[in-house]
């Protein structure tokens, strides 16, 4: 009796020991493969992308809801139109080519796109388009050809170069005029900031016509607009407190603006009085509220004026572009 007991309990044991074996051991296996898998994966996006993953981009036209099917370069060219001016230095358009052919193959790869299209045409939301036909019709007639072939060629001698951070494409943002010192990231998105995002210094912005601006309002215009965000908005006009300026982020743009009994960011306030950037201060004359505005953009990455007056003191695209976007590399794509 003895013995068949032992029998039947050696029995029991084999087969919830068995089963446990092989499930572990698979287990082990599978996490193994897995975690091989992950390595080989960031092997791969370290070491190249694939061009040809990208010959042809989905382009939404946003006023008329139409999806256009474009090659890349011939959409790059036509965004390096648009965003820069055809009159800058070469070394300038250069950099600006890399920098939009970045930003789209980011938008892509991180699947930050429209439905059924990669990116649209509208600035505000994307990067700034317009068709080879229009721009030419928006040109000096005795300037357009060479225009137009000086941004091909600064397109085409750059073909297939990306920005690129610790192997990564980055999110390569830019803008018009930073007013010297561009912004950190987050002090425009919230968020956690990008390593290749810093704020940095650029001399000779001060000489473009995007450098500065004004935005002159009556108390009546200014309440407004106020009112049309938030409709409990109360200011005393009276009163030299009841509009000011709290605090500032590190690159000197205002980060807290105060309007009677509310505070809010200085992103929210360029969006609502329709400032050019965040670099303001507020001065008041005869009844009226002046915004004087310094920059032109959100301040965040390359600085296309910057760009041409660095390319000016003798910079070419790749310096310029490793000034605006800290320890990047400039990666030609396989």
């Amino acid at each position: 009796m003895k013995k068949i007991l032992i029998y039947i309990l050696v029995v029991i044991g084999i087969c919830f020991i068995i089963p446990i074996f092989f499930t572990t051991k698979f287990k082990i296996k599978e996490i193994f493969c897995e975690s091989e898998e992950k390595e080989e994966k960031i092997i791969q996006d370290i070491e190249k992308y694939s061009y040809s993953d990208f010959k042809t981009i989905k382009l939404l036209h946003k006023e008329s809801g139409e999806v256009e099917e474009k090659p890349l370069d011939e959409y790059i060219a036509e965004v390096v139109s648009a965003e820069i001016p055809a009159n800058y230095d070469v070394e300038a358009i250069k950099a600006q080519s890399v920098s939009a052919r970045t930003y789209t193959i980011y938008k892509i790869i991180h699947g930050l796109k429209h439905e059924n299209a990669d990116i649209c045409d509208d600035y505000a939301c994307c990067q700034a388009w317009i068709s080879k036909d229009d721009r030419l019709s928006k040109w000096k007639e005795g300037e357009r050809i060479d225009n137009w072939n000086k941004i091909v060629e600064a397109v085409n001698s750059t073909i297939r170069e990306v920005a690129t951070y610790d192997g990564q494409i980055i999110n390569a943002f830019f803008h018009s005029n930073s007013g010297g010192v561009t912004e950190t990231a987050s002090n425009v998105w919230g968020g956690e900031d990008f390593p290749y995002l810093k704020s940095v210094e650029t001399s000779g912005e001060d000489a473009y016509t995007q450098y500065s601006s004004e935005v002159s309002l009556t108390e009546e215009e200014l309440l407004n607009k106020l009112k049309a965000e938030y409709s409990d908005i109360e200011i005393d006009f009276a009163n030299e407190e009841s509009i000011k300026i709290i605090d500032y982020t590190e690159s000197n743009r205002v980060k807290t603006v105060k309007f009677g009994n509310k505070e809010i960011s200085g992103v929210e306030a360029r969006r609502i009085l329709g400032l050019k950037s965040t670099n303001f201060n507020i001065t008041k004359n005869d009844g009226k509220i002046i915004f004087s505005v310094v920059g032109n953009g959100h301040g965040v990455g390359l600085s296309q004026t910057g760009a041409d007056a660095l390319a000016k003191q003798g910079f070419n695209y790749q310096e310029i572009l490793k000034h605006f976007y800290t320890g990047i590399e400039i990666t030609k794509l396989d």
